[in-house]
């Protein structure tokens, strides 16, 4: 496991509190920009975006200089409330089809980090190791897929969340989506100039290395041609027998909650269920299965049960079982808990700005 990201609560709660968004708002398009990398902990519900506004505003952050920060932190909610309004449709392309679509496998030099672009290659090279990209170099590799090489969005996707450590479907699908042109009303390019600009790199002569508008009408380049599938699986740890309290209630954490504070003044089983078909579905690196078990140590008494909620339940006589919503928790059976948002502005809506108009009313208000 990397040292890049930490798991103990303590430590995720100190980094909350070094978070500069005026820093953020001016250099956070750069790679090595002010960063606050609390995406994996936002993403597997150690803390949420609800908890990152509220320190900021216990810190007096006056709203002009936090506003960039909290934008940018909207848009996760945003992808958030399209995969409860929709559903598994955002699994397909969502608002019209990709367009100029050559395959739906994944060029074998992205996955190898061997494109030629060397920001995007050193960048692949650390992702392998530490389950991070910063947000803007997601969207070079994701042009370079969907739009240089002709890769439907899906499966270079699936191969980028199954090495982030905040691995967020919807998120991450959704985003694919928006440079791909079928969740925006056009493709997102980037040449070499632009990604030089942001990596702080000098490479010239690359296929990217022109204008957009030739860009656009660019050829696959000989480099992306050759195709791999993105087959992958998730390597789970055995399953354990569990010692339940029959007297007690039964919190169920997963791969999207692993809140140490939630109901934590109640007594009760916790137990940490890691499904195989929801792995099956959607499936993560060993890298990634050890951030989540380390997380879960937050937790006070937690266990781990590898196999499916209806099993769990019917081997142990489970009842009184509390959950947080989630679209992938549908068929958990319950009191189902809300997840903390920052803003009572739910629903689907068209455009992130239509969203964050509604946000931002009720922020400044």
């Amino acid at each position: 496991m990397s040292s890049v990201f930490k798991t103990g609560y303590e430590e995720i709660v100190n980094q909350l509190q070094q978070v500069d968004p005026v820093a953020y708002g001016k250099s956070r398009n750069f790679i090595d920009g002010s960063v606050t990398r609390l995406s994996p902990y936002i993403s597997r519900g150690v803390i949420s975006t609800s908890d990152v506004l509220k320190c900021l505003q216990k810190k007096n952050f006056k709203p002009y200089e936090m506003e960039k920060f909290v934008q940018e932190l909207a848009w996760r909610d945003y992808w958030q409330q399209i995969w409860i309004a929709k559903g598994m449709d955002i699994n397909k392309d969502l608002r019209q089809p990709q367009a100029d679509v050559f395959h739906h496998k994944m060029p074998l030099n992205i996955i190898k980090g061997y494109t030629g672009i060397s920001a995007i290659d050193d960048a692949i090279s650390s992702f392998y190791e530490t389950g991070y990209l910063h947000n803007h170099v997601r969207m070079y590799i994701a042009s370079l897929a969907c739009n240089t090489a002709k890769s439907h969005w899906n499966a270079p996707a699936r191969w980028m969340y199954y090495h982030l450590l905040d691995a967020d479907w919807a998120s991450n699908a959704l985003s694919w989506q928006w440079v791909a042109g079928c969740n925006s009303s056009k493709k997102y390019y980037a040449n070499q100039e632009n990604i030089n600009k942001y990596c702080n790199s000098r490479q010239a002569g690359t296929y990217l290395d022109r204008g957009y508008e030739e860009l656009v009408s660019l050829p696959v380049p000989d480099r992306l041609k050759e195709l791999a599938d993105a087959a992958f699986e998730t390597p789970l740890p055995e399953n354990e027998p569990l010692v339940i309290d029959q007297t007690l209630p039964v919190c169920i954490y997963n791969f999207y909650n692993l809140d140490p504070l939630w109901k934590k003044e109640v007594r009760a089983n916790r137990i940490l269920l890691l499904e195989p078909s929801h792995f099956t579905d959607y499936p993560v690196s060993e890298n990634t299965i050890g951030f989540i078990l380390d997380l879960s140590k937050n937790i006070e008494g937690i266990q781990v049960y590898t196999g499916e909620f209806g099993d769990m339940v019917k081997a142990y006589s489970l009842s009184n079982i509390f959950y947080k919503e989630h679209p992938l928790n549908n068929h958990y059976s319950g009191t189902e808990e809300s997840r903390d948002w920052m803003f009572s502005v739910h629903g689907y809506y068209p455009s992130f700005f239509a969203f964050w108009k509604r946000c931002s009313k009720e922020w400044k208000s």
